[in-house]
C-alpha cells in the first residue's frame, strides 16, 4: 500500500514554518491595514477617581485619548519649529503630516504604522539632509509615539513585527536611497525595541490581570453555587426525619383506625387501607431520594433534631466559650412546627458561631419573638473586642440561614450595623393551624 503525496504535504517542515510566519504578517499588518478600529473609553479605577475633581470623573475614560492628543500636539510644534511652516505647501504638508498621522493611531491604528513608515522618506527630504535619514528628529519622535500606541491598541505580536518592519525598511533605505548621507537606523531600532518591549510587557500584565480577574470570578460563582447545594443538601437530611417521623404517624395511625371503630364498613377500611399504602409510599420515596443527595460518609444522626426548647443549653454553650449572650423570649411561647422549630435553631447556632469568628470579645443577644403571624429572630451583636483576630470567612453561614428562610416562606436580613457590629433578623411565617398541630 503505497501513500501518496500532495504537494502540501510534500514540503519541507521549514516551508510550513515559513508559511506559517507570513501568515501572521498578514495578519496582524496586512489585514484589515485600513479597518476602523476606534479607541473607546477605558474603565476608571474608583481609588483614583476620588484624586479627581467630580466634574472632570466622567471623562477620566477619555485619559488614553488626551495623551495622544497631547502628544500629536508636541509632535506638530516641533515640526513647525524644524520646517518654519508658513504657506509653502511641502513646509506645511511635513509640520502637519506627523501629527496627523499620531491622531490617526486612535481609530485607524495599523494604517497609521504603515503611513508613519511612508511619509518618513518624504518628511525626511523636505528637512534636508542635515536632519538624519530617513528619520528626521520630527519623524523620529513621531514614528516612535506611533510604534508605542499601536503596540499598546494591538497584540503582543504586532509588536515585534512592526519592529522587524522597520528595521528592514531603514535597511532598505539605507542601503539604496542613503547615498551617503548620515543615518539614525541604530538609534532609532534601539529605542523602539525598548519602548516596544516595555509596553509588550505592560500588556502581558494586563491580560494576565484580566483573566485572573475572570477565572477568580468564574470561581466565586462556582464557589457560591456548590456552598448553596450543601446548604440545600444538609437542610434536606435534617429535614429528612421531621418528614418521615410525620408520614410515620400517618401511616400508623391510618392502620390502627378500623380497629377502633365497631363494624366499620368496607368502605371505610377501604380508605384508611389506600391512606396508609400512600402514606408508605411517600415515605419509601422520600428515603429513596435522600439517599441520592447523602455523602457516602453520612450517618444519620441518633439523637432527635433540635427545637426552639433546646437554645437554653445552646447559649450555655457558647457562654462557656466566652461569649457573653443575652437572650430574650417575646410573645406567648407555643410549638410550632417541627420544621421551623428546627430551622430557627439552626439560624441561631450559625448566627453565633459567625460572632465568636468573626467579632471575639463582642456581646450578642437573641430575640426570638412569638407574634400572631410567625416567629421573629434577631440575633446582633457589637464590635469585635480584645487582642483575638477575627477569623476569615467565605459568608457560607448567611447563605445556609438565608436557605433556610427562603424555604419556610419568610425574609431575612442580615447587615452591619452602625455601632461597627452585625444583625441578622428574620422573620418565618407560621398559620395558626398549623402551629395548633
Amino acid at each position: 500500500m503505497t501513500q501518496t503525496q500532495t504537494p502540501e504535504t510534500s514540503r519541507a517542515p521549514e516551508f510550513h514554518l515559513f508559511q506559517a510566519v507570513l501568515g501572521g504578517l498578514r495578519q496582524d499588518l496586512f489585514r484589515d491595514a485600513t479597518a476602523y478600529r476606534p479607541l473607546q473609553p477605558t474603565a476608571v479605577n474608583p481609588k483614583l477617581a476620588r484624586f479627581v475633581p467630580k466634574s472632570i470623573r466622567p471623562h477620566l475614560g477619555l485619559f488614553p485619548h488626551a495623551v495622544v492628543a497631547f502628544l500629536a500636539l508636541i509632535v506638530f510644534a516641533m515640526a513647525y519649529e524644524e520646517f518654519h511652516a508658513g504657506f509653502a505647501p511641502l513646509a506645511l504638508f511635513a509640520a502637519c503630516a506627523p501629527a496627523v498621522i499620531v491622531l490617526l493611531t486612535l481609530v485607524r491604528p495599523v494604517l497609521a504604522f504603515w503611513a508613519s513608515l511612508a511619509s518618513a522618506p518624504v518628511i525626511g527630504y523636505i528637512a534636508g539632509f542635515d536632519a538624519g535619514w530617513p528619520y528626521s528628529h520630527v519623524t523620529f519622535f513621531s514614528h516612535l509615539v506611533v510604534l508605542g500606541v499601536v503596540a499598546a491598541r494591538t497584540r503582543p505580536r504586532t509588536a515585534a513585527w512592526m519592529w522587524l518592519v522597520t528595521a528592514a525598511f531603514c535597511l532598505f533605505t539605507e542601503m539604496l536611497l542613503g547615498m551617503g548621507r548620515s543615518s539614525d537606523v541604530v538609534p532609532l531600532l534601539f529605542t523602539a525595541a525598548l519602548l516596544l518591549l516595555f509596553v509588550t510587557v505592560l500588556q502581558v500584565r494586563r491580560q494576565a490581570d484580566r483573566e485572573v480577574t475572570a477565572q477568580q470570578t468564574v470561581t466565586a460563582q462556582e464557589r457560591s453555587r456548590r456552598t448553596l447545594l450543601e446548604e440545600r443538601t444538609t437542610i434536606a437530611r435534617e429535614l429528612h426525619d421531621v418528614v418521615a417521623h410525620h408520614m410515620s404517624v400517618v401511616a400508623i395511625q391510618a392502620e390502627a383506625a378500623p380497629y377502633r371503630v365497631e363494624n366499620p364498613p368496607p368502605e371505610l377500611e377501604q380508605a384508611f387501607l389506600t391512606i396508609r399504602e400512600n402514606a408508605v409510599a411517600a415515605l419509601t420515596e422520600l428515603r429513596r431520594i435522600l439517599g441520592v443527595v447523602r455523602a457516602e460518609d453520612y450517618e444519620a444522626p441518633d439523637a432527635p433534631q433540635p427545637t426552639l426548647a433546646d437554645l437554653d443549653s445552646l447559649v450555655r454553650n457558647v457562654q462557656e466559650a466566652g461569649l457573653v449572650v443575652e437572650k430574650t423570649v417575646t410573645g406567648a411561647v407555643r410549638e410550632l412546627p417541627q420544621g421551623v422549630e428546627l430551622s430557627a435553631y439552626r439560624i441561631v447556632q450559625e448566627a453565633l458561631s459567625n460572632v465568636l469568628r468573626h467579632a471575639p470579645g463582642a456581646a450578642a443577644k437573641v430575640e426570638v419573638s412569638y407574634v400572631l403571624g410567625g416567629l421573629g429572630l434577631r440575633i446582633a451583636n457589637g464590635p469585635a473586642r480584645g487582642l483575638v483576630k477575627p477569623s476569615p470567612g467565605a459568608g457560607h453561614g448567611i447563605t445556609g440561614m438565608r436557605e433556610r428562610v427562603t424555604m419556610l416562606g419568610g425574609e431575612m436580613t442580615a447587615e452591619a450595623t452602625e455601632d461597627g457590629g452585625y444583625e441578622v433578623a428574620a422573620f418565618v411565617p407560621v398559620n395558626r393551624e398549623e402551629s395548633d398541630q
